[in-house]
């Protein structure tokens, strides 16, 4: 028996991430030009060509100008917290029902989008890390993200404001993911969260967890020899342990830890062995292996982070509300991107196997930049005081 086939178009993708952004984000008519259509025609332009609203609306003949898109967000949009509460409706607006019947695997980040400029309003906006493209300043997102066979969603995102506990970033992104019914099989978590605040918070909700332990303590040369979790770094073969960690306040957290060793091999130039340290709670690992495997699932995030940045609309603007949304339109175009190969791509049957070759994320934003062009038409002329030929 013959399968029929489907034909996906540019203006089929178009159509299902603008229902699925003005669904949920439910943004408002603003005058006879500003209608939530075109701003999310724009916007979806301006993320395909990582560019800013001013170049979009530049370059599109019929779009209306950038302030006047700008005063049209700014009208429309709700405050911070009410937004956030759309963006994460929007996020998980394509889940598939089989992330919501069992535990997943759930991965846990911080973004941090440089920023050069002065706070807005209040001075906790900006939030302080390591210097990273010319700058110490940032602002900051936290992300939930679940992997599934392959499909591998961002199910929450919230903002990081500066001096904010980790613990409480990650209390809220668990809520916020478990509203969609995404529930934690276990926690993957980058070393940032090594702390014994982020630690006890998930033992108190039950919540196994693993992540690479800090190395902290005497070094290996010291004359009396290394401390701290440093010891673990100095062994040779595989194993397990355990470990106490004291915080500046007396605080205790005691975690189990794994050591996978392995042999560089000229990995890095560098030869000899590696200790690879993890510490976690709650499972009950097979091998050191699988923990080492375990935890390479966790680099998916990373993934979408660059993809993030692939159709993350530049801005200088110092109002976090509009940036939080051109990094929410990110992430929805990517779990779209997510979606497609999920339920329409699939080979076999919806939810088959996957090939995200077929249609790879930047050729997507192409597919968007193209229908919006054909919307809006192109402005191709440039007014000059004298002509080119004489």
């Amino acid at each position: 028996m013959r399968h029929r086939q489907y034909t996906l178009t540019p203006k089929d993708v178009q159509r299902h991430a603008s229902h699925l952004c003005q669904q949920h984000l439910q943004l408002k008519d603003h005058g006879p030009k500003c209608k939530a259509s075109v701003l999310w025609a724009v916007l979806f332009y301006a993320a395909a060509r990582i560019t800013s609203l001013a170049a979009a609306c530049q370059a599109l003949r019929d779009a209306p100008s950038d302030q006047a898109v700008r005063d049209a967000l700014l009208a429309t949009l709700p405050e911070t917290h009410e937004l956030q509460r759309r963006i994460n409706r929007a996020l998980q607006g394509d889940l598939p029902k089989a992330l919501r019947r069992q535990r997943q695997p759930v991965a846990v980040d911080l973004i941090l989008v440089p920023y050069h400029g002065e706070p807005f309003a209040d001075p906790s906006e900006i939030y302080r890390g390591q210097p990273k493209h010319g700058t110490s300043h940032f602002h900051a997102y936290a992300t939930a993200y679940v992997i599934r066979k392959g499909c591998r969603y961002t199910v929450a995102l919230t903002t990081v404001s500066k001096s904010e506990a980790l613990d409480a970033v990650l209390q809220r992104l668990l809520r916020q993911a478990a509203k969609a019914g995404v529930r934690p099989r276990y926690v993957l978590l980058d070393r940032g969260f090594y702390s014994v605040d982020v630690i006890r918070y998930l033992q108190a909700a039950r919540y196994p967890f693993l992540m690479p332990v800090v190395c902290r303590g005497r070094k290996p040369e010291h004359p009396q020899g290394p401390s701290g979790t440093r010891v673990f770094t100095t062994w040779k073969r595989s194993g397990w342990g355990r470990y106490t960690l004291t915080s500046a306040r007396k605080r205790k957290a005691t975690v189990a830890i794994c050591v996978k060793c392995r042999n560089w091999r000229g990995q890095r130039q560098r030869h000899g062995r590696q200790a690879l340290v993890y510490a976690y709670w709650g499972l009950k690992p097979s091998s050191y292996q699988w923990v080492h495997d375990t935890y390479r699932l966790r680099f998916g995030i990373e993934s979408s982070y660059r993809q993030l940045h692939q159709a993350r609309m530049r801005t200088c603007t110092r109002n976090p509300l509009l940036r939080l949304l051109y990094v929410a339109v990110a992430l929805i175009l990517r779990n779209v991107w997510v979606w497609l190969h999920r339920e329409v791509l699939a080979h076999g049957r919806r939810g088959g196997r996957l090939d995200l070759n077929q249609l790879v994320f930047r050729k997507m934003l192409v597919w968007l930049q193209h229908v919006v062009e054909d919307q809006l038409g192109i402005s191709d002329i440039v007014a000059t005081e004298r002509p080119l030929l004489t």
